[in-house]
């Protein structure tokens, strides 16, 4: 094992987990004030509330947190308090109707949205403008958003390995085992991310930029979550792993050219080229071995799998195209949780 990794220290957490976030509507607010009050939620009303707005992200990341570190001064047994599981699946369920309506379309083929997303990954992406022009600025805000998923990668695809069939399962667990640092604690790919918020001037804290967070950036990740938490979607979370495991080299190629031209530390470039290394080989595995082997033992989940590979494209498109909108106007996304250069 390399100096570098051996120096990559546990990116810990404040006891009992983080924060709960400042709500940012009636939904996230009365969720919050039961967990902060610790009483009863009497249920929530998502009727005609925006599944992509700001208010039903925070609500239903406030929930599904409950499920991983859970929230600081927050009883655990709140994970399985009748009300917020009420909750959270509702929550999920006005969001995933949003995703399903634009991701689901029978008689969809895995070989062919296969072919189109290895084709996929341009340089005119968040990838390639940060390869060939990117600020100091523009990484921090891309980094800072993004630790919303990197600091729980890897966690939320795994709760779907007991729902899989043996051909798939095995192969899966061999990919997240990488993830996972392939049993090495300082080489988990949460911990390298942490590694690189601290040399890049950022906070490494586990959900430190929640509430500059903006709903764009969230959704991907309570997408991934509401998909994971859910046996009737096992096939849609392999296609959404899959999707992020082919696409992950590529556009880490272009990062970490971009962070090179830009000098940054060793330590930023290094969580990029792990998974450049990486990533290249997982492709092949997700491709032929999970996918292969989970619709060789259930080919009726072909077009869940299709919709997990849309499911991942759609929110991963709408943050990307956040971003480049940002950063022409001159701004950030997170706001002024990014510092100047």
């Amino acid at each position: 094992m390399s100096d570098l990794v051996q120096s990559v220290p546990h990116a810990g957490t404040a006891a009992g987990g983080p924060l709960l976030p400042s709500p940012r509507g009636p939904l996230s607010a009365a969720i919050v004030r039961a967990l902060r009050e610790d009483r009863p939620l009497d249920g929530v009303d998502v009727a005609g509330v925006d599944p992509w707005g700001d208010d039903l992200q925070v609500a239903l990341t406030v929930c599904q947190e409950l499920h991983y570190r859970g929230w600081r001064d927050v009883d655990a047994a709140r994970e399985w308090d009748p009300g917020m599981v009420a909750a959270r699946v509702a929550l999920e369920d006005r969001f995933l109707a949003a995703v399903d309506e634009a991701c689901f379309e029978p008689g969809a083929s895995v070989a062919e949205e296969l072919t189109m997303l290895l084709r996929a990954g341009g340089g005119d992406g968040v990838a390639g403008h940060l390869e060939s022009a990117g600020s100091h600025r523009e990484f921090a805000d891309y980094f800072a958003a993004r630790s919303i998923y990197h600091l729980k990668e890897g966690d939320p695809h795994a709760w779907v390995i007991p729902r899989l069939p043996a051909a798939a399962k095995a192969p899966f667990v061999a990919v997240e085992f990488d993830e996972f640092g392939g049993g090495h604690p300082a080489r988990v790919h949460q911990e390298l991310y942490a590694r690189l918020l601290t040399d890049f001037g950022l906070a490494p804290g586990y959900l430190a930029y929640l509430d500059a967070a903006p709903a764009v950036v969230l959704a991907p990740v309570t997408l991934m979550t509401a998909l994971g938490l859910r046996r009737a979607r096992r096939g849609a979370v392999v296609g959404h792993f899959a999707a992020t495991e082919i696409t992950s080299s590529p556009g880490s190629a272009r990062m970490l050219a971009g962070l090179r031209r830009l000098g940054a530390p060793e330590s930023v470039c290094f969580f990029y080229r792990e998974h450049v290394e990486a990533d290249a080989v997982h492709e092949i595995v997700v491709r032929d071995d999970v996918i292969g082997g989970l619709l060789a033992a259930e080919p009726g989940l072909e077009v869940d799998v299709v919709a997990g590979i849309r499911a991942f494209l759609l929110v991963e498109d709408r943050l990307e195209a956040a971003f480049l909108a940002a950063w022409k106007a001159g701004e950030t996304l997170m706001g002024p949780s990014v510092p100047p250069a």
